[in-house]
């Protein structure tokens, strides 16, 4: 009997903490989650709308992490891999560390001054968290030269629709 309930115990525990796909996959940004703000390394202010522009015409990956994530950082070295891989392609990581200076803290201990990096200093509620139903972390976009979502979830790098959305949008 006691197995019985520590099995049923697990299911439900598993059921409730597990990451729930969502049920529909957006292919454009609402307006207010292009206008989400966000700052980068030298604290100065942005918003996600800007960041398509300044990426618009290119391939765009977007990896949302923490420096505090343990997935997150098992997953690194296989999205260093994806970008070694995709060269042509840009990639932009949006940080949801809590402050300002643990985010730059991790920047620096995970190698990762060199990219373009952003930090949601509204924390993980925002608008455009909120719209791309974001329940976990990391988290992968790719975007499409047009600046809309060519792949809405993917929670590796090591996602085969990853590499598989770069290389149709790169033909």
């Amino acid at each position: 009997m006691k197995r019985i309930l520590l099995l049923f115990s697990l299911f439900i525990m598993s059921n409730a903490f597990a990451q729930k796909v969502p049920s529909v996959m957006k292919t454009s940004f609402s307006k207010e989650a292009l206008a989400q703000k966000i700052t980068d390394t030298d604290g100065k202010t942005t918003t996600i709308s800007k960041i398509l522009e300044k990426h618009k015409g290119k391939v765009l990956v977007i990896d949302l992490w923490a420096s505090w994530c343990r997935d997150c950082l098992n997953a690194m070295p296989k999205a260093k891999e994806l970008e070694e891989k995709n060269t042509n392609i840009d990639f932009v990581f949006l940080s949801l560390d809590r402050n300002f200076e643990a985010w730059k803290k991790g920047l620096e201990k995970h190698n990762m001054q060199n990219k373009e990096n952003y930090w949601f200093n509204e924390g993980w509620k925002n608008n455009f968290n909120n719209y791309i139903d974001l329940n976990w972390i990391p988290r992968y976009l790719v975007i499409n030269q047009k600046s809309e979502i060519a792949k809405y979830y993917a929670i590796t790098p090591e996602d085969p629709e990853i590499q598989k959305t770069i290389d149709e949008l790169s033909k």
